[in-house]
This record gives C-alpha cells, structure tokens and sequence, in this order.
C-alpha cells in the first residue's frame, strides 16, 4: 500500500533534517495516523454494501470486495504498528552489525570516531 511507503518516506525526511530515529518514528506516526485511517476507511465504507450486503448479479463480486476490505483492514493495522516497529528494529540491526567496524576504523585512525551523542 502507498500508505506504508508514504509512512517510510516521512520518517527518512524527518532522519535528513537532523531527528533522532525514535522521535522521527514517533512524529511520523502521530502526522500521518490520520490520513492513513482516513484512506483506509472511506475505501472499507465504499466496499461495504458490497462486502455485507451483496444480492443478484453482484453476489459473484462479493468474494473480490470480502478480500479486500478485510484485507486493507489488516494492511492498515499492520502499517501502522509493524511498519514502525520493523524501522526500528532494522536500523537497531544494521548499528548493531557496523558498531565494531566503526570502532575498529576509528581506533586505527581510518575514520572519525562516531559524533557525541551517537550510539556506540
């Protein structure tokens, strides 16, 4: 869904302009809930005559719209807590994987040691 990639794309910009992860996560989150829910219901509203209450000729697109309003109803769950939760848990990942490379670099005199403030 461009739900999640719109969701991504505001946490990498609030990351440019100089926010920690955590707050950039939670900012996102908190600006972009609503737009995000909005999207999802007005489509799950459209669909639900359809979904709950087909009839005639339409019964044979009733299984097309169960599938998705139930699952833009997962989808929009999911966007909202997993995909949070998997941009912290990567990022924690990948400082936890280059954290000894970093150091090493640093103490031999390759590279800056990390800024003040940074994870070590």
């Amino acid at each position: 869904m461009n739900d999640s990639l719109i969701l991504v794309d505001f946490v990498n910009q609030r990351r440019r302009a100089g926010a920690r992860l955590v707050d950039a996560v939670l900012e996102s989150g908190r600006l972009r809930f609503r737009p995000i829910v909005l999207t999802s219901v007005t489509t799950m509203l459209g669909l639900a005559p359809l979904t709950f209450f087909a009839s005639g000729q339409a019964r044979f697109l009733q299984p097309m719209a169960i599938s998705i309003f139930f699952g833009l109803l997962v989808g929009t769950l999911w966007i909202l807590v997993l995909v949070p939760i998997a941009t912290v848990a990567l990022e924690d990942a990948i400082g936890a994987v280059t954290r000894p490379f970093r150091r090493a670099a640093a103490r031999d005199g390759r590279a800056p040691a990390p800024a003040e403030g940074a994870a070590p």
